[in-house]
């Protein structure tokens, strides 16, 4: 078995030869994150998402989820798919659906898994068994705050990780083991007096600086949120049907991101180019088809009519556009018809 610090050498070699962009090691001691991440549930930011408190001190305490943890190897992979002059086109044309670029091409986690078990495999045959566990957005795990301890880039103002190399539009992954790896040092926050985030969120979500309230996000109205979105968000969320991007967007750093290499992650179904009206024209086995394998899937159905009745609403007035919901106004959603019936009041119908 080599010595730990030539192990933690070629655990990051490993990793980039099966695509992971970079990887950090990290000690377990979440004491910090665990007090902000209390302050904000206390605050109610979490909004529907019981699952941020439901596993008490586990998302904060790595040993507790997973017993013998001491490091966490932590990994990033890039995802965009596109340059970012061609997302703000995308946004800015109220005919087009503005969807997330994480979630344009196959679920990320499937692949992000695979690969970090990969990872586990190799260093399992150069040290032998030893006790791990993987995760990929897949349990209570603070990847952020992990990320940000093991070197990979600093938790910005709109609380994604930032690195100040390749911006801000990767995934995040685990490895919790009991080999006690050296720790990498943890990089100084670059965001300094910028406030782009801040400034440019339509729904002013970011309610101070790394505080994000979010049930005022778009990501967290048109993905999390079960019922109906609030009448006075709607106007704000233009033609975003899944997720919001407008904080990356403007982060200065992201001129440095670099597009993803990963062909999974390229865009499907020409999502990336889609009309709402097209989209909205889909039935439930068009969506099913459309979205198996993507992480678009998990909202279903009706919520993806919801969200694209919103966007209609925001939409120029046409025609096409009222015809098109006046199609839905008899959906057998409640759910759905309410939102089509707001979008056909805001086209004065």
């Amino acid at each position: 078995m080599p010595d730990t610090v030539t192990l933690a050498r070629h655990i990051k070699a490993w990793g980039r030869e099966l695509g992971f962009q970079a990887l950090g090691i990290t000690d377990i001691d979440l004491s910090e994150a665990e007090g902000q991440l209390q302050a904000w549930l206390d605050d109610g930011f979490h909004g529907e998402m019981d699952y941020m408190a439901r596993h008490g001190s586990k998302r904060s305490r790595p040993q507790e989820l997973v017993p013998g943890t001491l490091r966490v190897i932590s990994a990033r992979m890039d995802y965009l798919p596109e340059p970012r002059e061609s997302l703000r086109e995308r946004l800015e044309d109220p005919a087009a659906a503005y969807i997330s670029r994480y979630a344009l091409g196959r679920d990320y986690h499937k692949l992000m898994r695979a690969r970090l078990q990969q990872l586990a495999t190799r260093i399992e045959a150069a040290v032998g068994p030893f006790g791990y566990r993987v995760f990929t957005d897949s349990a209570p795990v603070l990847e952020k705050a992990l990320a940000e301890k093991a070197g990979l880039g600093w938790i910005g103002k709109h609380s994604n990780l930032i690195d100040r190399k390749a911006g801000s539009w990767f995934f995040l992954g685990e490895i919790y083991t009991d080999l006690p790896l050296p720790v990498d040092t943890p990089l100084p926050n670059h965001c300094g007096s910028c406030k782009a985030c801040i400034d440019v969120c339509p729904t002013r979500a970011i309610v101070a600086p790394y505080r994000v309230d979010a049930r005022l996000c778009i990501s967290y109205l048109t993905i999390e949120l079960k019922g109906p979105i609030p009448l006075e968000l709607r106007p704000a969320m233009g033609n975003r049907i899944f997720g919001c991007d407008d904080c990356q967007m403007v982060c200065p750093w992201n001129r440095y991101a670099h597009l993803t290499a990963e062909g999974d992650f390229a865009p499907r179904h020409g999502l990336d180019t889609a009309a709402l009206l097209d989209l909205f024209a889909w039935d439930e086995d068009s969506f099913n088809r459309r979205t198996e394998g993507s992480a678009i899937r998990r909202i279903g159905y009706e919520r993806w009519l919801r969200n694209i009745a919103v966007a209609l609403g925001n939409a120029p007035t046409s025609g096409l556009v009222i015809a098109a919901l006046q199609a839905r106004a008899s959906h057998p959603s409640e759910l759905v018809r309410e939102h089509v019936c707001w979008a056909l009041t805001r086209h004065g119908n």
